[in-house]
C-alpha cells in the first residue's frame, strides 16, 4: 500500500497502454478508466505478464457522459483515498458529428468535459498535502482552432464534414491547454499541480473512424513513424520526473519537453476564465454537479 497510486484515462491502446506499461515498471498502482471491459481486461493481462507483481483495478466509465465521469470520480477517490498522478488521456478525433445520449457533441464530451467532470471529482476529495500531479493530453492540432467563444462552443452539435473535424478538433484540444492553465491558477501547488503536453504525431487508434486507417497504421509502423513511444515518454516525465515537482500550468511538446505557449485565441487569462465559468455553468445545468473551484 506505500507505492505510489496513478490514474489513467484511455490506457487500453496507444499513448495511454504505454504509459501505463511504463508507470508499473515503476513500481505504481494503477487505476485504469476504461470504457471497454473486455480491452481493459486484456491489458490486465498484458500487465501481469509483463511486470512482477502488479497491482491494478480497472474502473469502467464512459466518459463521453459527465455522470459517468463524475460517477467513476467519486468511484476512484473512494477507493484510493489519494492519488500521485491523474493522466487524462483519453480522446477521441470524429470525423462526423456524433451526439452523446447528454445532448454533447461527442468529441468535446471526450476531450474536455469529460476529464474537467473526472479531475474535479477527484480533486474536490484527494486535495491532502502532498505532491500529486495531473497530466492533461493535448495536442499541436490546437493550433488550428481558428477561435474560440466558450458559451456557444460547449454546446455546439452541428453536423460537420470530415474536413471541419480538424478545427474542431483542435478547439478541443485548445480547450484541454486553457482549462490547465486555469486549474493550476485555482489549485494550491503545493498540494496538486497540473500540466499538459503536445504528445506530437502518432500512429494510435485516435483517428480509427478514419477509412483505412487501420491499413494506414501498419504502414507508418513498418516505416517507423509516428512511435507513440515517444508520444507516451512526455506524459510519463510530466507525471513522475523531479524536474516539474514545482511546475503548475505548463504546456510543454514531446521534443524534448520545450515549453510551449497556449496558442492563440485560448491564450490570455480572461478568456481562460471565460472558458472555466461557461463549463461551469454548463455543468451545475446537468444533474449531479459539484460547485467546488468557482
Amino acid at each position: 500500500m506505500s507505492r505510489p497510486v496513478a490514474v489513467i484515462t484511455g490506457a487500453t491502446s496507444g499513448l495511454g497502454r504505454i504509459t501505463a506499461l511504463d508507470l508499473a515498471h515503476r513500481g505504481y498502482r494503477l487505476g485504469i478508466v476504461a470504457r471497454s471491459r473486455s480491452k481493459a481486461e486484456a491489458l490486465l493481462g498484458e500487465l501481469r505478464e509483463v511486470v512482477d507483481d502488479v497491482q491494478a483495478v480497472v474502473f469502467l466509465a464512459d466518459l463521453s457522459l459527465i455522470s459517468q465521469a463524475r460517477r467513476v470520480g467519486k468511484e476512484v477517490a473512494s477507493y484510493y483515498g489519494r492519488l500521485d498522478v491523474l493522466v487524462n488521456n483519453a480522446g477521441v478525433h470524429a470525423f462526423s458529428q456524433r451526439t452523446t445520449a447528454e445532448g454533447l457533441a461527442e468529441m468535446t464530451a471526450v476531450n474536455y468535459l469529460g476529464p474537467f467532470a473526472l479531475t474535479q471529482e477527484l480533486t474536490d476529495r484527494l486535495l491532502t498535502p502532498g505532491a500529486m500531479r495531473i497530466v492533461n493530453v493535448a495536442s499541436e492540432a490546437a493550433r488550428r482552432a481558428g477561435s474560440i467563444t466558450p458559451a456557444t462552443d460547449l454546446r455546439q452539435t452541428h453536423p460537420y464534414t470530415r474536413r471541419d473535424s480538424m478545427a474542431l478538433y483542435g478547439r478541443t484540444k485548445l480547450m484541454t491547454i486553457m482549462w490547465t492553465q486555469e486549474l493550476a491558477r485555482r489549485l494550491d501547488a503545493t498540494k496538486v499541480t497540473v500540466n499538459c503536453c503536445d504528445p506530437g504525431f502518432n500512429a494510435t487508434g485516435l483517428g480509427r473512424d478514419l477509412p483505412g486507417s487501420t491499413v494506414l497504421q501498419c504502414l507508418l509502423n513498418t516505416l517507423r513513424m509516428g512511435d507513440p513511444r515517444r508520444g507516451a515518454g512526455i506524459i510519463v516525465r510530466l507525471a513522475i520526473d523531479p524536474a516539474f515537482a514545482h511546475t503548475s500550468g505548463g504546456y510543454f511538446s514531446v521534443r524534448g519537453a520545450k515549453p510551449l505557449q497556449c496558442p492563440e485565441p485560448g491564450r490570455s487569462e480572461h478568456v481562460q476564465r471565460e472558458l472555466w465559468s461557461e463549463t461551469m455553468f454548463l455543468l451545475r445545468g446537468m444533474s449531479g454537479g459539484s460547485a467546488a473551484h468557482t
